[in-house]
Order: C-alpha cells, then structure tokens, then sequence
C-alpha cells in the first residue's frame, strides 16, 4: 500500500525552511506498514497543487498534504482541494467556535474576520479536529484514495497525524506489515562491509532487503521485512540478525531502535559506577555535548577541557611545552598526555583526549589535515591511536568523535 506526501510553500522550495514534516509523517506511516512512493514539494500555485494531487491519485491510495491552510492570501489549499473535487467552501460552526475559543483563551488578543474565515472547509470533507491552532485538518476520499489536508506548522500537524489520521488509516485501509531492524556498527568501511557479509546478504529471503546507510566512521545496516503474517516476519528477521552477529560482532554496537552508542556508553558506566572526564582539542567539545544531551550525565561523566589553543593545553591541561615542542601538538604524546592530566585533574575513572589538524590549514602543527589522535586513559593504561579522516573538516571532526565514543565503549566492556 501507499502513501505520497505534498509539500505546499514556497518558503520550502527556496531552502528557507527545512521539510522536516515529510519524514515525521513518512516514519509514521511506515510503522502501520503504509510505504511512501514519492515525496513532492510545490509552490503555492493553484494549478502546481492541482497537478500534484492529480499525479499522487494515480500512485497512491493515500495522498497527506501539509502547509498553506493559514488565513492570509497566499494559502490556497483549501479553494483548490474544492477545485479538484468540484466541492465549495462551507462555514464549520464546530471550527469557527474552536477558533473563537483558541483567541480567547490561548491568543488572548482580539479575532478578526481573517480569522474566522479559516472556519471555511469544502463541503465533503471531514473535519479533523486541530487542538494546538485554528486551522483544521480535513479528510477527503475520491475513488477510494484518501486526501488528507493538514496544516503545516510542525507540532500541529504531528498531533493530527499521531491522534487523527493514523488512527483513522488503520481503521480504513488494509495494510501488510513492516518491520524494520538498524543494526550499527562502528570502524569498517561500507565496501569492506560489504565484501565481508556479501554470502549472508545474497542468502536473504525475499521479502527481507538490507540497505546500507554510511555515516562518518560507522556504517547503520537496515532490515525491513514486509508480509502479512508478522510473526513470521519477526522470527525470519531474528533468525538473519542472528547469522550476521556471528560475521560482524566485532564492529556490531547493538541496534539504533534500541540504544545509541552513547546510551551505551552511559548505560555502562552507570551500571559498573565509574566515571569519564574529556579533553578536547579538535572537537571542540562535540564529545561531551553528546554525552551531556542524555539526561542522567552527571552520574558518571566529570566535564570537558576543550583545549582547543595550544597555550590551553599547556596552561589548563598541564601539557608540557617541551613535550609539545619535541613531538608537536597533534601526536600520540600530547594527546596521552592530554588524556592522563585530565583524568587526574577530574578524579576519573576514563578519560578521553582528542587532538589533531581538522584544518583548512595545518595551525601550530606540522601533521597533515585530517590526521587525528584519539587517547583513552582507563584503571589500568593508556591506548593512543593515530587515525587520517580525509580533508574535510565537518566530517573529520565527527568521524573523530564517533571514533571516540566506539574507542570509549570498547575499553569500559572490558572492566
């Protein structure tokens, strides 16, 4: 079965707002085992929308349109879904009440008669109650595909989706069921990967395709499975995922539905009650953003040193200038050194440092853009490995912290 969705602004095809509604929408749908064949941005043009919904009806048995329900002139939506189902504009008396309340009681500022007009709805359509704003969502069916209107303001049109809409495809329409499974693993290329797990991926069943998702130092490996009988499905996926831990479990860092690495990283540190503190260089404080972004952190992770200046390492950090004048800032030396400083200085159990040439230019060291050093002081020793990600500075930074975090949650396992 499935799904398109339209897009109505301008502002979204000028890149002055990002389509973040689509994937929301596109996941949502996904998980009631609807499919989206094609996602389709237009202007606000009469005859753009009219095409639009005239090519998804030929595709599609439902058809999810956000955006240009506002009050102003611009938005259109309504007088052409009219238009393509030779319907007119009716006063809702349930909606102009809502939105008579909402100014009253949310706006608190006076309704005009701009306002009340978004109380107009074509005659066919039913209405889908918008809680969280004045413009209402509307369903429409016309040979058995269903339009769906909502409006474009994110957090609205999420209500509507989750409370209304889904709700009412599963009521509705037949549907086969989808699952899907993310694995993520961590220092492998997509090709090595590839090659290594190429026997097992050849051997599928049918109705299971993989997909490759590569992303700066670690590679997702999705599962989707689609069927009818949905125990099968599930049995069939745990049966492959099992054949495939067996080929990667060493780069395998669990499944993203379930725990990032960085929920693993907390979730052990929490459970074998030890601590981490960082010192960052290149990262520029990325790693401890991550960790920090979790709620509960401050169980087990001290604080950063982001020692992004030379004179920081040495005057913060108590790097030795000798050390970095006879090694250079960027190397397996200074980022040791970095590592075991701040582990004392925090009182940690772990300590992470980061150092290296991100560029566009080489700064106080003579190691080439790219190269990075990654030290991990744990209990027991101090591991410092050398690494090249490429020329890129965004993705040199993030392959560095991802590397990070794999390296952190490798030694914390062997406590």
């Amino acid at each position: 079965m499935f799904a398109e969705i339209i897009t109505i602004g301008d502002e979204i095809l000028i890149g002055q707002v990002i389509d973040t509604n689509s994937a929301f929408i596109a996941k949502e749908l996904n998980k009631i085992g609807v499919l989206v064949y094609q996602i389709t941005s237009v202007q606000d043009d009469r005859q753009h929308i009219l095409n639009a919904l005239s090519e998804a009806k030929s595709r599609a048995q439902i058809v999810i349109v956000t955006g240009g329900l506002g009050p102003t002139k611009d938005d259109i939506t309504k007088e052409v879904f009219c238009e393509f189902f030779e319907d007119k504009l009716v006063r809702d008396k349930s909606v102009l009440q809502h939105i008579e309340h909402y100014f009253e009681g949310v706006i608190a500022a006076p309704i005009s008669e701009i306002n009340r007009q978004q109380a107009m709805v074509p005659a066919k359509a039913t209405v889908l109650h918008n809680a969280n704003g004045t413009a209402p969502g509307m369903w429409m069916q016309s040979d058995g595909v269903a339009f769906v209107s909502l409006p474009g303001v994110p957090f609205e049109m999420k209500a509507l989706i989750v409370g209304q809409v889904i709700p009412k495809i599963v009521k509705e329409f037949k549907r086969p069921y989808i699952i899907h499974k993310t694995l993520v693993t961590y220092g492998m290329g997509e090709s090595a990967l590839a090659e290594k797990i190429e026997d097992w991926e050849d051997n599928l069943p049918s109705f299971i395709k993989l997909a490759y998702l590569p992303n700066l130092g670690k590679v997702r490996l999705r599962l989707s499975a689609k069927g009818e009988d949905r125990q099968m499905l599930v049995d069939a996926m745990e049966a492959q995922i099992a054949k495939l831990q067996l080929l990667i479990g060493d780069i395998l860092y669990g499944t993203e539905d379930e725990e990032t690495v960085e929920e693993q990283v907390a979730k052990s540190f929490t459970a074998k009650r030890m601590t981490l503190a960082t010192a960052e260089s290149c990262t520029g404080g990325k790693i401890a953003e991550q960790i920090t972004a979790l709620p509960g952190a401050s169980a087990y992770y001290k604080g950063t040193v982001v020692s992004y200046a030379t004179e920081t390492k040495i005057n913060v950090l108590n790097v030795p200038k000798t050390l970095i004048d006879k090694h250079s800032v960027v190397s397996a030396e200074v980022a040791k050194a970095m590592a075991l400083n701040v582990k004392t200085m925090m009182n940690a159990d772990f300590a992470v440092a980061t150092t290296g040439n991100a560029g566009p230019t080489k700064g106080d060291s003579d190691a080439e853009v790219g190269t990075v050093y990654i030290a991990i002081a744990t209990p027991k020793e101090v591991i410092v490995e050398k690494f090249v990600f490429g020329k890129q500075r965004f993705r040199i930074v993030q392959k560095a912290v991802n590397k990070a975090f794999e390296l952190i949650l490798k030694e914390i396992s062997k406590i």
